[in-house]
């Protein structure tokens, strides 16, 4: 995984979920930095948000979607799993 992780730099998803979580998750971002795996993690949620996009874009234009209305449904049913994490506030109700 530390091949992958150097050879592909964090991308505008990685980007996306550390800016999100570090509003709405900054305990967890604290977590992750105290131990060092905070770019792990960014690398980890951007790829299997594109790993899970690419799926479904696929699944959605087989199902007779464009392209563009494929990739619109997939990020709207994916960009939660693994970037738009819900804020640590409401984890704690």
């Amino acid at each position: 995984m530390n091949a992958a992780k150097n050879t592909f730099p964090i991308s505008t998803y990685g980007l996306m979920a550390e800016r999100h979580w570090r509003e709405f998750r900054p305990k967890m971002v604290s977590e992750l930095e105290a131990t060092g795996k905070l770019e792990e993690a960014l690398h980890e949620a951007q790829e299997r948000t594109l790993d899970d996009l690419m799926e479904l874009e696929t699944t959605l234009v087989a199902q007779g979607l464009t392209m563009q209305q494929a990739s619109n449904q997939a990020w709207e049913m994916v960009r939660e799993r693994y970037i738009l994490l819900p804020s640590e506030d409401d984890q704690e109700s």
